[in-house]
């Protein structure tokens, strides 16, 4: 059985990303509207029903603006810690809100999520794989450093959400003041896109089949730019950016 991935909204704007197989599926954060996720979903055939759970990275809200809405109208359940809850503005009903731990899988259906540790500026940030009859794919954005954790579970990846968020000249050159540049390429801000291509060049697997550069900033990155570095060193691998504005084409990994 295949697993199924599309971005839904990447960048500062909303994050939203979906990952499942034939018969169930999980969101990764629900930052876009109740009713943009549906409308994205219905263009790339998929039924909401589908979706098992929402599992939340952070608690900033470009990764949570639609969960309350998404979670309330179909029942979907939230897996978040209870320190990102606290520090959210979300009010989930609590029969719907199931916490993780990191390291320790959940198990969604035929689905299992294995959540992680990450470095990034927010109370208790974690990052997610999911895998599915022998496929793995895992969503890596939102990261100041490409810790031990984001690195071993890179490393297992058929295919990935990989942050590029800002070339260096572009952030230096621009308008941003100065305590914000300094937070954007900080230990706990964004990876850059030559971090990124460093992390996926040492550390993707041979057996990768899609990276969808993520999260890129509108300010301070291009799609093409980051699109043609990468594409310089894929050797096979199909590279993809994801927009900020509409959802990629529904992308079937199988082994």
């Amino acid at each position: 059985m295949p697993l199924y991935l599309a971005s839904l909204n990447s960048g500062s704007n909303g994050n939203c990303y979906y990952i499942g197989n034939d018969t169930e599926a999980v969101l990764i954060d629900a930052g876009i509207s109740c009713r943009e996720t549906e409308r994205r979903m219905i263009r790339l055939g998929l039924p909401i029903r589908n979706v098992k759970a929402i599992f939340i990275t952070h608690e900033h809200t470009d990764h949570t603006r639609g969960t309350e809405v998404l979670s309330r109208k179909f029942g979907i359940p939230v897996y978040i810690t209870g320190t990102t809850y606290r520090h959210s503005r979300m009010k989930l009903d609590p029969k719907v809100m199931k916490s993780f731990t990191a390291g320790t899988p959940v198990e969604v259906g035929n689905l299992r999520v294995n959540p992680f540790s990450k470095r990034h500026d927010a109370s208790q940030p974690h990052s997610f794989t999911v895998s599915s009859n022998g496929i793995t794919a895992g969503v890596f954005t939102d990261i100041g450093i490409a810790c031990d954790q984001v690195v071993l579970h890179l490393s297992q990846c058929h295919a990935a959400f990989l942050e590029a968020n800002y070339d260096e000249k572009m952030l230096e050159g621009g308008r941003y003041p100065f305590f914000l540049k300094q937070r954007i390429r900080g230990e706990e801000g964004h990876l850059s896109n030559d971090q990124a291509l460093e992390l996926f060049k040492t550390h993707g697997p041979v057996y990768m089949q899609l990276l969808v550069l993520s999260h890129l900033s509108a300010e301070n990155n291009h799609p093409q730019l980051v699109h043609d570095l990468f594409s310089s060193h894929a050797n096979g691998i199909k590279i993809v950016v994801a927009s900020r504005f509409e959802e990629t084409e529904l992308f079937c990994i199988q082994e």
